[in-house]
This record gives structure tokens, sequence and C-alpha cells, in this order.
């Protein structure tokens, strides 16, 4: 959520952001309406003070035995003018309220100015692009050879975008899960987490899903639950209405989670196989920190995910957003690519944003220098530590034989217990 006070005395940033990000929110009504709702507050503060002398004056005649019918039904037509003005500011708070939650986050003086994906900005690349020399197959021929993974019984039991793992496939998708958890609690310094899948409304609209992304979330209606999209959610909402004291920043959480989403209107893009699934498997890394550290935190972050994929030998991108590319709550992201040879082309598989106080707003997180100082927001960070459904993608086809078994890369093979990726007879 935006602040309020910064809106009002930047009104013109706030426009030029909010159209670098292609969200073009009617700020000037945001004003009027604050401008109303703070001159009714002072008229209200008015009266109130004349009610409480009024009646403080009838108390006085009463004492002194003298007529106080004329005071009274002053202090009751204030009364009622009172009920009136309070009637018409919770409407007016409402309103806005309304408003100031379809308000997306600015982005960040540093996110370069664009309209769309096609002007983002490729910052880094790693690795070598693989070469064959034989005919390769793409992750769903691999997967139906080597019969690790089954998309019709998925499809028979839940739908489209419901995948079954078997076997040595799903021995590989633990594998790949336990790994990036290890990794990121060892290494890196997260404090691993077991957080529910399913979350409340106040959860969803902390971290900015609710209002906007309700089509895409799956809900149990009689309970108003959610299945959550990413484990972003219910992490960032941990310490939701908590003051932290500022030695206990940086606070860093990793967690594995489902994460279930509708991709309500996105059939017609490429929907093959893991390349967008409904329900899929993802580690996430998330940090809350002081604001004059977060963009630094934001870098570690990335490097973070990064290490992943230099560890599974797979070749991948960074391409810095651009204004127009960036997600409602972000104020910067960057987004990891790796390469997948039979599609050939770049594959998303690591988001990492920082989100400075906006979601902090909305989940009320503060943190205090000393117990004399006033809180302050604290800044959120998130990335993908990473997904796994594209990362298997590009691990199937990279590393791909030419007898049609797969290679399991060094790192993951004391998670397997076995080195190749072969039919398995049964």
């Amino acid at each position: 959520m935006l602040d309020l006070k910064f809106i009002r005395e930047n009104p013109e940033q706030v426009k030029k952001g909010l159209k670098h990000k292609g969200s073009p929110e009617d700020v000037d009504r945001v004003l009027r309406l604050d401008g109303e709702r703070r001159d009714i507050l002072q008229k209200a503060e008015k009266l109130k003070r004349d009610r409480n002398q009024f009646s403080e004056q009838v108390s006085q005649l009463k004492k002194q035995g003298k007529d106080a019918g004329e005071l009274i039904e002053k202090t009751r037509a204030i009364g009622q003018e009172i009920k009136e003005i309070d009637e018409r500011l919770k409407a007016i708070e409402t309103e806005l309220a309304g408003w100031l939650d379809r308000f997306p986050n600015l982005p960040h003086e540093s996110v370069p100015v664009g309209k769309d994906s096609g002007e983002n900005v490729v910052i880094k690349a790693w690795g070598k692009i693989p070469e064959f020399d034989f005919e390769i197959s793409d992750h769903l021929e691999i997967g139906e050879r080597l019969d690790i993974f089954d998309f019709p019984r998925g499809g028979k039991i839940s739908g489209r975008g419901f995948p079954v793992y078997k076997g040595m496939g799903a021995r590989l998708e633990r594998a790949l899960i336990n790994f990036m958890l290890d990794l990121h609690s060892g290494e890196h310094g997260y404090r691993e987490m077991f957080p529910p899948f399913m979350v409340n409304r106040a959860s969803m609209r902390g971290t900015g899903q609710l209002p906007k992304l309700e089509e895409d979330m799956y809900q149990c209606e009689d309970d108003d639950l959610f299945l959550i999209p990413t484990a972003e959610v219910p992490i960032t909402n941990l310490h939701r209405d908590e003051i932290l004291e500022i030695d206990q920043l940086p606070l860093k959480y990793c967690a594995y989670s489902a994460c279930f989403r509708r991709e309500a209107g996105s059939w017609g893009k490429e929907t093959r196989g893991f390349l967008r699934l409904h329900q899929f498997n993802k580690v996430e890394m998330v940090k809350y920190t002081l604001p004059e550290t977060s963009y630094e935190e934001l870098e570690s972050l990335l490097k973070n995910a990064c290490r992943v994929l230099e560890l599974l030998g797979l070749p991948y991108r960074v391409v810095e957003l651009c204004t127009g590319d960036l997600s409602f709550a972000a104020a910067k992201c960057y987004d990891i690519e790796i390469w997948s040879p039979a599609e050939k082309k770049w594959l998303e598989v690591s988001s990492c944003s920082n989100f400075e106080d906006f979601q902090a707003r909305r989940m009320n997180i503060r943190f205090r220098c000393s117990a004399a100082s006033r809180p302050e927001f604290v800044h959120t960070l998130n990335g993908s530590g990473v997904a796994t459904p594209r990362l298997l993608v590009a691990l199937l086809e990279v590393n791909q034989k030419e007898d049609g078994s797969v290679n399991v890369p060094e790192v993951l093979r004391k998670y397997t217990g076995f080195n190749v990726i072969k039919r398995e007879l049964r």
C-alpha cells in the first residue's frame, strides 16, 4: 500500500510512477477523497468539542436548579449532526481504502522504463548453451520414454495442469526440493519454515494478491480461504501486526510449498507439459530488512537463487524487469531464466523482488530502533529459490544422453540415490 501522506505531498511523482507501471489510477480522485475526509474530521472534532462544552453547561445549570432545556436541544442537534458526519466519514474512508488497495507499488528510480517484457534488460548470463551431436527430445518425450511422469492420468484425476510424478521422476522432484532447502538454510543462512498451504483473505491482501488477482486464485468459499500461489504469502504474513526489534533484522526465511494458480486467461499461451501448471512445487526465500539495506539484500537474494542453477550446471541469464512488466507489489524485480534446448528459448524459473514498505504497510509490519523510538515499516523481499517445473524441463533436456537416459547432476545424487535416470522395469 502506498503511503497516503506521500501521495498527498508528491502527486505528480505518483502519477508518473503509475503511468510507467501501466496502471494510471485516479490519483486526483484519491486526493479529493482525502481532502474531504480531513475536512470532515476537523468539523467532527469541533462539533464534539462543542457538544462536550454544552454538556458541561447543562450539568452546571442543573446543579444550580436552572432551566437547561435550550442547551439540551442544542446538544441533541449536535449529536445528530455528528452521527451523520461519522456515517459520511465511514463511507469516504471505505472508498478511499478501496482506491488505495488498487494502487500498485511505484517502481524504484533505477528500474528501466518500458511498456512490457519486450523492453526488459538482460544484465547477466552464465554457462554455455549445450550442443548435441544427436537428435534431442523435449521434456515430454523424455518423460514418456523413461516413465517418470504422467500428464494423462493427472488430467483424469484433477484436470489439465496437474501432473503425476512417477518413480525416479518423483524422487528427482523430491531431491530438487531437499537440495534447495539444504542450500538456502545451510550455505545461505535462511531459517527453514513449513507453512500452511491455505491462507485467509487478510494474508492474501497483505502480500498484494488481493484484490487485483483474485480470479487467479483457488478459493474455498465456505471458509473464505485461498490455496496459496506461493509460500511468499504465508511466510511474509508471519509477522503481520508485529513490531520487530532492530537487532532481529534482517530476518531470512526459506520454505517449500506446493503452489496453486488458476492461470485465468492464460490459455493460448504455451501450456505444454511442465511449462504452465495449476499445481507445482517451489522453494521460496523471504526477507524482512531495514529500509536502508533492502537493495543490498535484493542483490544477495538474487545471488542465492542463481547459486542453485550454477550448482546444477544449468545455463541461465538474469533479466531486469522494466516498469511495465513489474508485478503489482514490486518496486524492482529480477527474473532468472534457464535455457530449454528443445524449446530453443529461455524459461523463467525465479523472480527476485524488493517490495520496499508496500507489503509491510498492508500487513502493519514494523520495527523499532530503540525502546524510545517511533516504529517504522520494514522492507520485504522475496525470491523463488527456485520453482521446479521449468527447472525440471531444462534439467532433463540439458542432461539427456544419446541412449535416451538422463544424467543426474552430481549435487543431486546423494538425494536421489542414483546417477542416471532410466526406465525402470516393473
